[in-house]
Formats: C-alpha cells, sequence, structure tokens
C-alpha cells in the first residue's frame, strides 16, 4: 500500500464526484461535509460512473440508474451484499498545497 495523491482540494465541490485515473486506477472523489472519500468508479449494477454522480445522505450515487453507495464503506444502501471498494484517504499540505491522497495497493 501507498499513499498517492489524486488531486488538490480545491479541485473538489461539495457533494460532487470528481474522476481521477491514476496508476491504473479509476477512481471517484467525493467532498461530504468537510471530508473526502474515495472509491472505485465502476458501479456494480451497470457499470455506471460513480464520479459523474452526486451525494446524498452519505451515499455516492450513481447518475444512470440511482443507485447509493456508502461513502464510509461502499456498501449499497438498500442491499448490503452489493458494494464499491473504498480507500482510505488523507489531505497532505506540501508547498502551500492540500493535497488529497489515497493509499491504494501497489504491486
Amino acid at each position: 500500500m501507498a499513499w498517492t495523491s489524486l488531486c488538490e482540494l480545491s479541485e473538489l465541490e461539495d457533494g460532487q464526484g470528481k474522476y481521477v485515473e491514476i496508476e491504473g486506477f479509476q477512481l471517484a472523489v467525493f467532498l461530504s461535509n468537510g471530508k473526502v472519500y474515495v472509491m472505485d468508479n465502476y458501479c456494480p449494477h451497470a457499470g455506471g460512473n460513480l464520479a459523474g454522480g452526486f451525494v446524498d445522505d452519505g451515499c455516492a450515487v450513481c447518475p444512470w440508474h440511482y443507485w447509493p453507495f456508502h461513502l464510509e464503506n461502499g456498501q449499497l444502501r438498500d442491499s448490503p451484499g452489493v458494494k464499491v471498494k473504498t480507500y482510505e484517504t488523507r489531505m497532505y499540505e506540501h508547498e502551500g498545497r492540500h493535497l488529497v491522497q489515497a493509499e491504494l495497493p501497489m504491486p
């Protein structure tokens, strides 16, 4: 596992997703109530782009069919057996920049 910078905090809009592709990962980054969350960008229902969705009641909502996945653990709100992979996040300040980082598995 390695901490990897994904974007600057200023690039995120509260309640909206941001798509980040880095080192073979396709990720959805969300800012909700001042906290950053990172999950795989792929909705298991029909392959929707989760980063194109929005946050509602603590969930990232897929824009295709409105499936809501909990930001904290990636579980589908109404069906805990369905899940999207989530990643630990942290803020990292470097040379005056506030970077969003996720702990990603490295080969």
